[in-house]
């Protein structure tokens, strides 16, 4: 009887004992988790991808990243990794960008994903085809260009995503006839744009740039805008307000000011009014275009290229340079965060961010 009384004790302690031991390791992993951020999607890693060049800041300032295959959110302490296996319609990002609530929106050509801090969840398109000329927006909606083939861009009013189409430009048919077997819309969006006023601005692959004031729609084009002078369309792939009002668009030879309305006609296109100057900074007078460009904090504006960094202080032109050893490394996109530090993204190189003397590649881990 005692020993089957000792027996039936030992089973006993050993219950408790793997009972208290489950429950220990479970309060380990809740506090792992919470030391990590813990999120119920993403992956835990400590590098970015080297064909990485897209980058925003969020409210809260968090980083994310993206490029054709992954994105990235970095919190400053831990870096996460998002694909299609955790709801994002696609796994290339062509832009971000945040609602007032703090959601984040994710551009890519097979749609838009709504972050919410918890989940992916997918904008769905509102087929209205009544709406596709019905241009009027309120200062909360979010633009966006779902790829590169259609013919104007997406609007979401919070509820609910629509696509609007361009006005037909003036130079389409005499476009078309040139190139009768053009491979790609010469609509195509490459650059978004929101000014100083709250205008948008979108560049298009070959038929000029429209402005929309919320109401109106308005077009310029320029043949040397979009066009090299060595041959081929670059596009108006960026366009950039400086502190004097003065625009700059895809090039450092010319910049506009915008003028009021010389008509008072209604048209449902009309030209937009504005005055061209010749700039006397680009001393070697060659044309140079500009894939990305940004006013920093001192009024300074930046550019990149293939040929690398530029920096326009308003008197002249100043070169820079990514180095890696003796090699020149070309940023594709520059981007600046809430404390107005200058970040740049390349397509084979990683992220560098700038610290005012040298380019610093950005590191992750832990």
């Amino acid at each position: 009887m005692n020993l089957m009384r000792i027996v039936k004790n030992m089973i006993l302690a050993f219950i408790i004992s793997a009972t208290i031991s489950s429950c220990a390791g479970q309060g380990k992993t809740d506090t792992k988790n919470k030391e990590f951020g813990q999120n119920p999607v993403g992956e835990i890693v400590i590098e970015l991808a080297p064909n990485t060049h897209l980058i925003y800041q969020d409210k809260n300032h968090n980083y994310w990243f993206g490029n054709d295959t992954e994105t990235y959110k970095y919190d400053g302490k831990t870096l996460l990794l998002f694909t299609q296996k955790d709801g994002l319609i696609s796994n290339r990002i062509i832009g971000v960008q945040e609602d007032k609530l703090g959601n984040i929106y994710f551009d890519t050509p097979e749609g838009v994903s709504k972050f919410d801090g918890q989940q992916f969840k997918t904008l769905i398109v509102i087929e209205d085809h009544s709406k596709k000329n019905r241009w009027k927006s309120e200062p909360d909606d979010l633009w966006f260009r779902i790829g590169w083939d259609k013919k104007g861009p997406y609007k979401f009013d919070g509820k609910n995503l629509y696509h609007l189409e361009f006005p037909k430009s003036k130079i389409e048919d005499d476009h078309y006839e040139k190139y009768p077997n053009i491979s790609y819309n010469p609509y195509s969006i490459y650059s978004m744009y929101k000014d100083s006023k709250g205008n948008l601005w979108f560049g298009t692959a070959d038929l000029g740039i429209y402005q929309f004031d919320g109401n109106q729609i308005r077009w310029m084009h320029e043949e040397h805008l979009g066009s090299m002078p060595g041959g081929g369309a670059f596009g108006i792939r960026s366009i950039i307000e400086d502190k004097d009002g003065y625009f700059w668009i895809c090039n450092t030879n010319y910049k506009y000011k915008i003028l009021p309305d010389s008509k008072e006609e209604e048209e449902q296109l009309k030209p937009l009014n504005y005055k061209r100057e010749k700039t006397a900074i680009n001393k070697k007078e060659e044309v140079l275009y500009f894939m990305s460009m940004l006013l920093d904090d001192q009024g300074n504006l930046w550019m990149v290229n293939n040929d690398g960094i530029w920096k326009n202080n308003g008197q002249e032109l100043v070169q820079f340079f990514i180095k890696d050893g003796k090699s020149n490394i070309s940023p594709s996109s520059i981007y600046k965060d809430n404390k107005g530090d200058l970040w740049f993204g390349t397509q084979s190189d990683g992220i560098y961010k700038y610290n005012g003397v040298i380019f610093e590649k950005a590191e992750f881990r832990k």
